[in-house]
């Protein structure tokens, strides 16, 4: 079976996409399981710019596996665009989501309904090999809520309302959030690339 390696640490982000492509002929696997351990540096002006340098930084090192990088972010109109690709970094240190959500809710303290349009952006590289690369990115419009509602998801999920299931992704089950985010519209296009090539 052919591997493909995720390059990543973030265990949800794993998870997540293990979940949504588990039904593909592939094993799938982390950085941590694939015993690499390496950071790289996320330093693109865009969220596709860094998908790319992770994946190729990895494929480098595992050429005989399909390597697999999702940069992915929230974008806050009124902020244009921000936080953007320092998604992770918004509130100055790496990964601490109560202090990046804090940020954002400050940021839009005093903003109605409507001025708090987002979408949340994820570009995924896949290399299969030398010679082919997939570039695919899914988005998904939201709204910003006030304060944090639901206990699951991460990041920005408990302040990412989607009216259609009228919850933020943080109240939502992981199949309901699977089926509609830009992590899993993504994926989808992905494995629609994947068949023309396998």
């Amino acid at each position: 079976m052919k591997r493909i390696i995720v390059a990543s640490n973030n265990e949800h982000k794993i998870k997540e996409i293990k979940e949504i492509i588990e039904h593909l002929p592939y094993e799938v696997v982390s950085l941590k399981e694939a015993g690499i351990d390496i950071d790289v540096d996320e330093d693109g002006t865009t969220f596709m710019e860094n998908a790319y340098k992770k994946a190729s930084e990895i494929y480098k090192l595992n050429k005989d596996s399909m390597v697999l990088a999702d940069d992915s972010g929230l974008a806050v109109d009124i902020l244009s665009g921000a936080p953007g690709v320092y998604s992770a970094r918004f509130a100055g240190e790496h990964g601490n989501d109560k202090k990046n959500n804090d940020k954002l809710i400050g940021l839009l303290s005093g903003k109605n309904f409507e001025e708090r349009r987002a979408k949340f952006i994820c570009a995924i590289i896949l290399i299969v090999d030398d010679n082919k690369v997939i570039k695919v990115q899914g988005e998904t419009d939201g709204y910003i809520t006030e304060s944090e509602r639901g206990k699951d998801g991460f990041g920005y999920d408990p302040l990412f309302y989607v009216p259609q299931f009228n919850k933020t992704f943080a109240e939502m089950t992981s199949k309901e959030k699977n089926s509609i985010s830009h992590r899993g519209k993504a994926l989808k296009m992905l494995e629609e690339n994947l068949r023309t090539i396998t």
